[in-house]
């Protein structure tokens, strides 16, 4: 078969699984060493994809708000003369793009009606994700995939001046899955008892948690807070950094498995451990159903060996 010259990788998010996704750009970059690979994503994705190495040009045009702005990607897509795509967003919308691109569709890596190289498991939704999309690279002949990828993370400062060791908290995650948040009041108590045992407590979120993180800080005061403040790099270096993690079931948590920080993900009944943990040789889960009938103590109880930092 002829060398591929032109791939394009379509991962839009959202931010967990733009983490757990670097080890299959990876992948994709050492399987096409001479490729010219674009990445197709969104805004909030593009300056990390750029500062990964993996790709050679990043469109985040990803989810045009109007037909005219599909029509638009359709049009480009087409102009640029792909020879195979990863689709690893696989949803309605990568599947319309696809058949729209017809007839002259290049290869297709995907769930696609029509794809030349489909991920032909019929129960690819029941199997943890990073597990399926493996499995999908492995269809289109890449059998060997990293399971993390913070190369590019790996020289850069910290920006945030904190006393090591420290413990990443994420007390938050999205706005209309409250099912998913462990109690505040239990992550103040945790913060507490961290720093007695010697550790900076770090919050971590976007800035409509500062709320959360204001909260922790009246119960434990030597908790450091950090929401609204970090990049996608920052909280890369914070989580190579740190001593572990504590958070739920939510981006920055998958990040900081990449960076290989032993973490503890807290699961209600709104998501699955075996289907949406983050993946990595380091991570723990605890579960509860509802998730406020998991305790301080039992947490406490679950914390994976604290890693030595320089």
């Amino acid at each position: 078969m002829a060398e591929l010259a032109r791939i394009l990788v379509i991962k839009l998010g959202a931010f967990g699984d733009f983490a757990a996704a670097m080890g299959l750009f990876r992948a994709i970059r050492d399987y096409h060493p001479r490729a010219r690979i674009t990445l197709l994503t969104t805004p909030p994705f593009e300056e990390w994809a750029k500062m990964g190495g993996w790709f050679d040009e990043v469109w985040s045009l990803g989810r045009p708000k109007s037909m005219r702005g599909f029509l638009r990607l359709v049009g480009q897509t087409r102009a640029a003369k792909f020879d195979r795509v990863y689709d690893l967003q696989t949803n309605g919308r990568t599947n319309l793009l696809y058949q729209m691109l017809r007839p002259n569709t290049p290869e297709w890596s995907g769930v696609a009606w029509g794809a030349s190289h489909p991920h032909a498991n019929p129960r690819r939704d029941f199997i943890h994700g990073i597990k399926a999309k493996r499995e999908q690279l492995l269809m289109a002949g890449i059998a060997d995939v990293p399971d993390t990828d913070v190369r590019w993370a790996a020289k850069l400062p910290a920006r945030f001046d904190i006393a090591k060791p420290y413990a990443l908290l994420v007390p938050g995650g999205a706005a209309h899955r409250l099912g998913k948040r462990w109690p505040t009041d239990r992550f103040a108590a945790l913060a507490s008892a961290l720093s007695s045992r010697g550790f900076t407590p770090v919050v971590v979120g976007s800035a409509s948690e500062s709320d959360l993180a204001d909260a922790i800080r009246k119960e434990a005061p030597d908790t450091r807070a950090l929401t609204g403040e970090t990049t996608f790099a920052d909280l890369a270096v914070l989580g190579r950094d740190a001593a572990l993690a504590v958070g739920n079931d939510t981006g920055p948590m998958h990040l900081f498995a990449t960076a290989g920080c032993p973490l503890l993900v807290l699961f209600g009944a709104d998501s699955s451990p075996e289907l949406s943990a983050p993946y990595g040789a380091h991570v723990r889960t605890l579960q509860a159903k509802p998730i406020s009938d998991l305790t301080v103590e039992q947490v406490l109880n679950a914390l994976p060996p604290a890693r030595a930092v320089p």
